[in-house]
């Protein structure tokens, strides 16, 4: 499935053609923006819990084997894996811990302080170029934690093969 980026997500420096555009069009584009960022959060969160599924099982098939007689090499070797998985786990719960903060300007978290006419007074203000920057703010931060976690896997499983061919000598 191809991603399309809404014009108003284009990283900085691409290029636009585009003669300015009427307040409709910045509104469709905030709205596209909007939903294309929500995406992206969604996507994390769930690669997140596939892996955090698939670090679980690893680490289980681990354990089976910790008290088992096997050479030095091998258990540190082993060791090691199980400390980069335990990380890749830690990392992932960042990745789908909720994040509450009452300063995200027109976020649900801002309004559960306000007051009926407060929530009232701020929706007559377009929060949308907000709330694309700080979902995008979220967006980034979780995907650079997934990528992490992701790294620590693979070193892992690396780290997994070689204990294994260790076993096999």
């Amino acid at each position: 499935m191809t991603h399309h980026r809404p014009a108003a997500a284009r990283p900085t420096g691409e290029a636009s053609t585009a003669v300015p555009a009427d307040p409709a069009t910045v509104g469709k584009n905030l709205d596209a923006a909007s939903a294309f960022v929500t995406h992206e959060i969604g996507r994390t969160d769930g690669k997140a819990s596939l892996l955090l599924a698939f670090n679980g099982a690893v680490l289980a098939g681990l354990a089976t084997v910790a008290d088992k007689d096997l050479p030095t090499l091998t258990k540190v070797t082993g060791a090691l894996a199980v400390l980069a998985l335990g990380t890749a786990a830690v990392l992932l719960l960042l990745v789908v811990r909720p994040r509450i903060r009452a300063q995200d300007s027109g976020s649900f978290s801002q309004w559960a302080r306000l007051d009926e006419d407060e929530i009232r007074s701020r929706m007559t203000e377009d929060t949308r170029a907000t709330r694309v920057r700080v979902l995008s703010t979220l967006a980034v931060r979780k995907f650079l934690l997934l990528r992490r976690a992701v790294d620590c896997t693979l070193t892992a499983l690396a780290l997994l093969a070689l204990a294994a061919s260790g076993l096999a000598q």
